[in-house]
């Protein structure tokens, strides 16, 4: 992503990238296996003509994707 993530202007975001990067990481392994998940239920969804569900599910996708991505591009962060 070339932009700057605004989901990076939220606290508990912040909150987030003071996470040890091991932490971060895993984090963000599971959110990419959620976005996939999420992927899935939507293209489900879809064939079933369940559009406020799709749109629902590809949200779901969609922060997952923004959030793992901000968890594994964030420098690592010395503790308080």
């Amino acid at each position: 992503m070339g932009y700057i993530n605004p989901l990076l202007r939220l606290n508990a975001a912040q909150r987030l990238l003071e996470l040890p990067r091991e932490q971060r990481i895993v984090l963000a392994n599971l959110l990419r296996e959620l976005r996939c998940d999420a992927d899935r239920q939507a293209e489900q969804a879809w064939r079933k003509k369940k559009g406020p569900m799709a749109a629902y599910w590809r949200a779901v996708a969609t922060y997952s994707r923004h959030t793992a991505h901000a968890l594994k591009a964030a420098p690592a962060r010395p503790p308080r």
